[in-house]
């Protein structure tokens, strides 16, 4: 990169923080559009998050007991500082170049979990950001949709605001970052994927920060339009005591995979960062048989 590394630091996590605030608002406002009227909506309790060491922080948002979320976090962060021995040989192991030799790292980027109260809405999970080193800069993220009773038209409306942001940038995107979240966010030890998918991609690095950027921000921003009209549609759907349950054993898969697998858990608790902050993505409620 140029050296304005200190510039594009500052317009991506300034972006991924907008991005946090236009979500925060409309989460709110499905809220206040639920509330009986004369009763206040849930609202999110926002908290300052720091990392181990002054190495930066962010903001932890989190919303519980809504009509609509049962449980939601949006958070946004900006953190450096030295990567611990084992982050710097899992990412060397995928070939960021020159990380063994100098651990400094910044990273920013906003991360979201969402746990609904109607078992008929889908839980959902979604994240953009940007991480550098001295030798390397790269984007990552991705969206994917968690429901645990499926209609094929929330999924199909869900993989297709998500082929727009990738159609957008890059025709061989989708299928490729398809492919990969369906890699991803599978659960080995359950045999199964932990939902119905969406896209996955990480380490992407075109040699243009520019076009690599502006393809992150499509997929930030393709999020609530992939989202909302599959949670306004299912919102009074009613649900039995059957439903429920399927809705918290279905919760547990979320919970193991996100204790065992995201690497995005594994590097926040490695790296130092807010606990609290890094285990938002639990739900509030699960169940194993």
């Amino acid at each position: 990169m140029t050296d304005d590394v200190a510039v594009r630091k500052g317009e991506a996590a300034t972006w991924f923080r907008t991005l946090r605030d236009r979500i925060v608002a409309a989460f709110e406002e499905l809220e206040r559009r639920a509330a009986p009227v004369g009763t206040p909506p849930a609202t999110f309790e926002v908290t300052p998050t720091t990392r181990a060491d002054d190495g930066g922080g962010g903001i932890m948002s989190v919303l519980r007991g809504g009509l609509v979320f049962e449980k939601v976090g949006v958070n946004w962060s900006e953190v450096h500082g030295t990567l611990g021995e084992r982050a710097q040989k899992a990412m060397a192991a995928r070939g960021v170049p020159g990380i063994e030799g100098d651990p400094r790292f910044w990273a920013s980027g906003i991360s979201l979990v969402a746990h609904m109260v109607n078992p008929h809405t889908p839980a959902v999970h979604m994240n953009t950001r940007m991480f550098w080193t001295p030798g390397a800069w790269w984007f990552g993220g991705g969206a994917d949709l968690n429901p645990c009773i499926e209609y094929p038209e929330d999924t199909a409306h869900f993989h297709a605001e998500m082929k727009r942001a990738c159609d957008a940038h890059d025709p061989a995107y989708y299928a490729r970052f398809k492919a990969w979240a369906d890699e991803y966010f599978f659960v080995p030890h359950r045999g199964r994927a932990r939902g119905v998918g969406g896209i996955f991609y990480d380490d992407l690095n075109t040699g243009d920060w520019q076009a690599d950027f502006a393809f992150t921000r499509s997929v930030g921003e393709a999020f609530l339009p992939a989202f909302l009209p599959v949670t306004e549609r299912r919102l009074g759907t009613p649900a039995s005591e059957a439903d429920r349950e399927t809705q918290l054993i279905h919760r547990g898969l979320y919970a193991e995979y996100n204790l065992v697998y995201d690497r995005g858990t594994r590097f926040g608790l490695e790296t130092g960062h807010d606990a609290n902050a890094v285990l938002m993505s639990l739900p509030p409620v699960a169940k194993w048989t």
